[in-house]
């Protein structure tokens, strides 16, 4: 029988919550593997077992959606076998040939958590080290840096096998931290910044804002296939999408022009909070890195905080753009994310706007709006979907 065991790494720590921390990671992992069929789920000592009563489960696939979720540290397939020292010899080389054949060198380790196994550890590596080197003339044994590592974990009912263990996301669960609403443009940074907030266990609404005619159709969709793909990280994400041509009609016909990025700001930081609010999250997220933008400066980021009393967490703040595009490949977003399709953030950009602004100003400058007005009427102008797992 083929199974997938699943190793919790940071969940280890945390006590007497533990337990807590793994019914999330299992919910999610079930939730996320529900489309591929029916899978069985067994916890026991930092390890979930996953296994299928249909032996024409696709593993493949399951494999590849558990190596996105966070909270999962590493993990492997694995052949369960009876105890018996017969059933491991008769089975390690041959379930593990794909990969021995491409390997140099190799190691036997094993892992007896049953003591009751009348094979002590290193009789069980010498004698299934000793099966594979007659299977596989080819390789050697190297135990300080081999090509692979096969595992014999004797457990309480079966005996696993398996090789490399695969890297998972890491991370803690999604959910297991709160919700946080993304406000997220189409551009680089703020599919990264919900990334690693979610690593961190925060479950993940998003809220964008559209400005049509001035951004397309085609700008939604982007938005739309960012959060599609930061959803395989961190489960499904529910998108507030705002009408958000009247405000930015009204800060263009009644502010200064080199405050137009700033009272935006405002404004979105507004009726984010407003909805965070109703949808029970705790925070803001956004994809701000200091002095990137000219809305980016010290000054300008406290301007925007001030209009809003949750928190704003920005999780790319101190990192350069490269650092920023390194992340958005490894997630697969930057090539989306750099498709040209305009944002609401670039219409009506100021020639030369104020990076070093005061409350003060842009208070008297939103005495010319209907402010409450305007943000009523955005909120109720908001369409809602549902992106991802």
């Amino acid at each position: 029988m083929e199974v997938i065991l699943i190793k919790n790494g940071e969940l280890a720590l945390k006590g007497l919550n533990r337990r807590t921390f793994e019914e999330i990671l299992v919910k999610n992992i079930r939730r996320r593997l529900s489309s591929i069929g029916k899978f069985e789920y067994t916890t026991s000592q930092s390890t979930i077992m996953i296994s299928s009563p249909d032996e024409y489960i696709d593993f493949d696939e399951a494999s590849e959606r558990i190596r996105h979720i966070f909270g999962i540290a590493a993990f492997s397939r694995a052949l369960a076998v009876e105890k018996t020292m017969d059933a491991i010899l008769e089975n390690a080389a041959e379930y593990l040939a794909p990969q021995l054949q491409i390997a140099s060198t190799f190691k036997v380790e094993a892992k007896r958590s049953d003591k009751k196994f009348p094979f002590k550890s290193p009789e069980i590596c010498r004698e299934t080290g000793a099966v594979i080197l007659s299977k596989f003339p080819h390789l050697t044994v190297d135990v300080h840096n081999p090509d692979m590592i096969v595992t014999v974990e004797v457990r309480d009912q079966y005996v696993y096998i398996h090789g490399n263990q695969i890297k998972g996301a890491g991370g803690m669960p999604s959910g297991s931290a709160g919700r946080a609403m993304l406000l997220v443009s189409g551009g680089i940074d703020s599919p990264v910044a919900g990334y690693m907030m979610a690593k961190r266990g925060l479950q993940l609404n998003a809220i964008h804002f559209a400005s049509p005619p001035y951004t397309s159709e085609r700008a939604e969709m982007k938005v739309h296939d960012l959060l599609a793909q930061v959803s395989k990280y961190s489960g499904k994400i529910t998108l507030f999408t705002v009408h958000f041509t009247e405000i930015q009609e009204a800060i263009r016909d009644n502010c200064p022009e080199e405050l137009f990025t700033l009272v935006m700001r405002r404004f979105m930081m507004r009726i984010s909070e407003a909805v965070a609010r109703r949808e029970d999250c705790g925070a803001l997220i956004t994809g701000e890195s200091v002095g990137q933008v000219a809305s980016q400066t010290l000054w300008a980021l406290g301007c925007t905080d001030s209009v809003v009393n949750l928190p704003v967490f920005r999780p790319v703040i101190g990192m350069d753009k490269e650092e920023i595009i390194s992340i958005s490949r490894k997630i697969d977003t930057f090539d989306i994310s750099i498709q040209p399709f305009e944002d609401c953030c670039t219409v009506f950009t100021p020639k030369h706007p104020r990076t070093r602004p005061k409350i003060e100003m842009l208070e008297e400058a939103e005495k010319n709006l209907d402010v409450d007005g305007l943000i009523e009427r955005a909120l109720n102008n908001i369409r809602i979907s549902k992106e991802g797992f």
